[in-house]
């Protein structure tokens, strides 16, 4: 993750009120994309869509797909955007065949209070996120189940000792220390269990400003993970990353528990995003599957910026 200048301590974010989660789509008929209603424009055609690819080398930029963002309109100083996977027919050589990808419902971007700035607007440089960490959580996709085991409170917060139990027993009470010196604000977390074993949990750390997530030691390399002897780069993100020269996935690394693993293979992904840090875990026995991990990831990296 890369380190971010700040200028002083940002301003408190206004929380709106909450937004309904998007509803589930199914697999043949995507969720409608939001659109701001008080800026209504023609709906953009839809680019053509690249073939599923065979080789590793061209996966980065398949997975660009699955997650690609459409701008619709602009209200005020809201943007509202909307996150969309294709039908399966509309991509060469998918008709048939499953590539592995989840189906999640249409994501949006919440609408801001009048007056809030998007996050890294020319008036936002620190990257200060006006909205409530559960718009921002990334949704459960389509035949997922909650996770029964992650303690939730109202409004999907997770508490510090809820979200460390990700954590070896002997890091924690320093992490929960470095917290209340680090302008900790609130956590906000979400859980899901897929039919293939599959467990995502996805956290989102709210900062006071972004030179408090730099601070953060708890998303990389040398992260104590529960259960885990020791956590590795992600070599096929790293090396799809590389050929496809990505510079907007700079402040994204994904990490893999090194081998040999045990009974079941855990998987995390770091997104710094301005005063945001989000940290999402997948378990899975045996191994857990790239493209579903490297979809979540990109998914909540777009949502966060």
């Amino acid at each position: 993750m890369t380190e971010q200048n700040t200028t002083g301590p940002a301003p408190e974010a206004t929380e709106p009120a909450p937004v309904a989660e998007p509803a589930a789509v199914a697999v043949a008929e995507p969720a409608p994309v939001a659109v701001a209603e008080s800026a209504p424009v023609a709906e953009p055609e839809a680019p053509a869509v690249p073939a599923a690819p065979k080789d590793r080398r061209k996966l980065f930029a398949f997975l660009r797909w699955t997650a690609a963002v459409l701008v619709f309109g602009v209200a005020g100083t809201g943007v509202t955007y909307g996150m969309v996977q294709p039908e399966r027919t509309d991509i060469p050589g998918l008709s048939t065949e499953d590539d592995g990808r989840w189906v999640y419902p249409a994501l949006a971007k919440p609408t801001l209070v009048p007056g809030a700035a998007q996050p890294f607007a020319e008036d936002n440089e620190n990257g200060i996120h006006f909205a409530s960490l559960q718009e921002l959580l990334l949704p459960a996709p389509q035949g997922s189940r909650p996770d029964p085991d992650l303690k939730l409170e109202k409004d999907q917060a997770v508490s510090p000792d809820t979200f460390l139990e990700e954590y070896e027993s002997t890091v924690r009470e320093k992490m929960k220390q470095g917290f209340a010196d680090d302008g900790l604000r609130q956590i906000a977390g979400r859980g899901w269990l897929m039919p293939d074993g599959t467990r995502t949990r996805v956290y989102l750390l709210r900062f006071h400003s972004s030179g408090f997530v730099d601070a953060f030691q708890g998303c990389g390399i040398d992260m104590n993970v529960n259960g885990v002897n020791r956590m590795e780069g992600d070599t096929t993100w790293n090396k799809a990353k590389n050929a496809q020269s990505a510079p907007d996935l700079r402040d994204v690394s994904l990490l893999a528990e090194a081998h040999p693993a045990g009974e079941e293979q855990v998987k995390a992904g770091c997104v710094q995003s301005g005063d945001i840090q989000a940290v999402i875990f997948q378990t899975r026995k045996g191994t857990v599957e790239t493209i579903p991990f490297h979809q979540a990831v990109i998914l909540q990296e777009q949502l966060l910026h």
